[in-house]
């Protein structure tokens, strides 16, 4: 006879059994149910076995007819050199076939229908090619030519892409060009006296907020100067100091005179007019006019001149033999009658009031300015050549450069330590440019 424990066992197992057949029975049901709105057309998309076909973005068809055709290429040439003309044709005819049902196609979804065939046609020569042609050494030798040469059109594509780009950063549209035109004509049709802006007894006021901007672009300065008179607290107080090129100034002139910039005053002048920045004063003017520096900036390409090597093109720039682009190292000079000045690059957007900038305590330095370096960028090791011992003695390649785009310039400070001077000398040290580019110098500036 069983033990009463025995029999109480027994029935919790019975119990429990028959919880999970009825559990069983629910879950079933439940997936029976489910199964109902599946929608059994599309079924097949849900094999794993057909998850690539189904992928409407895969390109593996595309890839490999494209490795058909150069399979096809490197054996055509292998045919012509074992004078097998009529396989050499053949495969001619079947790399054109493909390259045809191939296209500009991305996906497999973008194939031409009659890619398949093809395929098949394609594989069908290759397999013939490989009977009669295949010479391992041979194959890889023509791959390997095939893989130079498409390195080399990466690289001068590359090259034609930088050139393309610097030339539509700086060409002018046709629209703007025939507006510096028809201003420049309407300056020089005003009688003299239409021609002076007012105010001029601010020009030399070291009691204002004076600005320097140096630019040859009417719309770029005139962005730089409305930007800053809309948010200035005291746009009578706001002295703008432009300086242009021969070719530019009318244009700028009547720019500011038809829009002048409120209450604030407003001065241009051509830099062609300063007589006293010549070359025998100036180093980087004696380099720019040199023949071989013209050669360099306007000349590609000729392994004779200065541009052999490895120039880059974005700096390799003739804006850059533009003295617009040095004046800003003879500030003292352009405004002896200035304590303070600041100056402001021709590419920004004023956004608030500046007039607190000309109360920073300098400590004794000249210039004030937003640093900009990150890990690397804008530090000196990446515009100076520290190869050379008068970099590496008097540099830290770990320096900071700064952005130019606003700086702040105590002039009394920069005439006390002859800063003008000091750039001289560097810049005669510099003239056969194996301390640093020209260009590089005013970037790291």
């Amino acid at each position: 006879m069983r033990k009463p424990r025995e029999l109480r066992q027994e029935k919790r197992a019975m119990e429990l059994v028959q919880q999970d057949e009825e559990a069983l029975v629910k879950l079933e049901n439940a997936a029976i149910e489910r199964s109902k709105a599946v929608d059994s057309a599309v079924l097949g998309k849900y094999s794993i076995w057909r998850r690539d076909n189904e992928n409407e973005n895969t390109d593996i068809k595309v890839r490999f007819m494209r490795d058909q055709i150069i399979m096809a290429r490197v054996f055509s040439v292998i045919a012509k050199s074992k004078n097998k003309l009529d396989l050499y044709q053949e495969l001619l005819n079947r790399i054109k076939e493909s390259q045809r049902a191939v296209g500009e196609a991305n996906a497999d979804s973008d194939l031409h229908h009659s890619s398949p065939d093809k395929t098949k046609a394609m594989g069908q020569v290759l397999s013939k090619a490989r009977q009669e042609l295949y010479d391992c050494k041979v194959i890889t030798q023509r791959l390997r030519g095939m893989l130079q040469s498409a390195d080399e059109q990466v690289r001068s594509l590359k090259k034609q892409s930088t050139f393309l780009s610097q030339l539509a950063a700086k060409t002018i549209p046709n629209g703007i060009h025939c507006l510096s035109m028809r201003l420049t004509i309407d300056y020089y049709l005003l009688p003299p006296e239409q021609r002076k802006f007012p105010r001029s007894e601010n020009l030399e006021n070291p009691n204002l907020y004076h600005y320097a901007l140096f630019s040859d672009n009417v719309l770029a300065a005139s962005v730089v100067v409305n930007s800053t008179i809309m948010n200035a607290m005291e746009p009578e107080k706001h002295v703008f100091h432009l300086v242009t090129d021969k070719l530019n100034f009318g244009a700028m002139n009547m720019w500011f005179l038809l829009n002048p910039p409120g209450k604030a005053t407003i001065h241009v002048e051509n830099v062609d007019d300063f007589k006293w920045l010549n070359s025998s004063y100036c180093p980087v003017l004696r380099q720019l006019e040199s023949a071989a520096m013209k050669e360099y900036y306007f000349t590609s390409d000729h392994r004779s001149t200065l541009s052999a090597g490895s120039s880059n093109l974005k700096y390799r720039n003739p804006k850059y033999l533009s003295m617009l682009n040095h004046l800003r190292f003879y500030l003292p000079q352009v405004y002896p009658k200035l304590d303070k000045i600041l100056f402001l690059d021709d590419d920004i957007v004023v956004q608030k009031d500046l007039t607190a900038l000309w109360s920073v305590d300098l400590n004794g330095n000249v210039n004030g300015a937003v640093e900009t370096c990150g890990e690397s960028f804008h530090r000196f090791d990446k515009y100076l050549n520290f190869s050379n011992p008068h970099i590496a003695q008097n540099f830290d390649p770990n320096a900071c450069g700064w952005a130019y785009g606003m700086n702040i310039f105590d002039l009394k400070a920069w005439k006390k330590k002859d800063i003008t001077g000091i750039y001289h000398r560097w810049q005669n040290m510099n003239e056969d440019r194996v301390l640093w580019k020209l260009e590089h110098f005013r970037r790291a500036y």
